[in-house]
């Protein structure tokens, strides 16, 4: 079975899953390389359950054993260790260059995977959101931040009344609790999900403030609480898990934004323009001509 099977399996059929059971899913699914090589014992403690729960779900999605649940990873991760990694030591240059190669092609991969897991209407649905919310508060914390921002800085140009959450001093939580009903919140976040970005989703949700997620799998405890989710890959051949797809789902999503945003959109472009211009905010000096 291949290993995408195993995630449409665990997609399927996760709401009929017990609470205990899916907790072990959704680490099974944020962690294929773990599970392909540790053992069921190793991967229920990183999972936080018990050995026998992880037998549980394999049979839970009509598979023999664990071991049945955990080849299809395994295979998949000997499937993309190059065995020419052996000789490394002889041939450095070598390793250095198919490293390079193999994080390129993940790259790769998670730049496609913006277009194959969201569609043109989920990405429109989304646009419209940030278009007609009355204010917009953008979070991501830890690594997702520079992905947060980045939505913030464009969306700003686009639209009045965005916000980031962020405050040196920790209390851009006081901005999640000025939403309303007609605002929304839109995070990012991948796993393993900072745990306060998962309790303020969970906050905003009990409010009733619409939630917008950008994350890397359905399973995710934000897409759970969300009320739209845009999804992104973070494969990656290092210990780091690539920012790349999410980055790149931003941009098209603001892109959406701008081509469904009309004339407010292009009123506001031109104010900024403006004003930038007048404070002289870019470098338009030209370099003096050396006799």
């Amino acid at each position: 079975m291949p290993y995408s099977h195993l995630n449409q399996l665990l997609d399927k059929r996760f709401e009929r899953l017990s609470p205990e059971l899916q907790r072990a899913a959704r680490w099974v699914q944020a962690h294929p390389a773990e599970l392909g090589l540790q053992s069921m014992r190793q991967s229920a403690l990183a999972a936080g359950v018990a050995p026998a729960t992880m037998t549980r779900l394999a049979r839970a999605l009509g598979l023999d054993s664990f071991d049945a649940m955990r080849r299809p990873s395994k295979l998949a991760f000997a499937a993309s260790v190059d065995p020419a990694n052996q000789a490394a030591s002889a041939a450095p240059t070598r390793q250095v260059t198919e490293n390079f190669d193999r994080l390129a092609q993940a790259q790769a991969a998670n730049l496609d995977s913006v277009r194959s897991r969201n569609t043109t209407v989920q990405l429109q649905a989304a646009a419209q959101a940030i278009l007609a919310a009355r204010e917009v508060l953008f979070l991501g914390l830890r690594g997702s931040f520079s992905t947060a921002y980045h939505l913030y800085y464009t969306c700003d140009w686009l639209r009045a009344n965005t916000r980031l959450a962020t405050d040196a001093g920790g209390a851009w939580a006081d901005q999640l609790l000025a939403l309303r009903a007609s605002d929304l919140l839109v995070v990012v976040s991948q796993a393993p999900y900072t745990r306060q970005t998962v309790e303020a989703v969970q906050q905003a949700h009990d409010r009733g403030v619409p939630v917008l997620t950008l994350t890397d799998s359905s399973l995710s405890p934000l897409a759970r609480l969300a009320h739209q989710t845009l999804l992104f890959d973070t494969t990656s051949p290092s210990f780091f898990h690539s920012m790349t797809g999410a980055l790149a789902l931003a941009e098209t999503l603001v892109e959406c934004v701008a081509e469904q945003g009309g004339a407010a959109v292009l009123q506001r472009l031109t104010q900024r323009q403006q004003g930038l211009q007048q404070a002289k905010a870019y470098w338009d000096k030209k370099p003096s001509r050396q006799e």
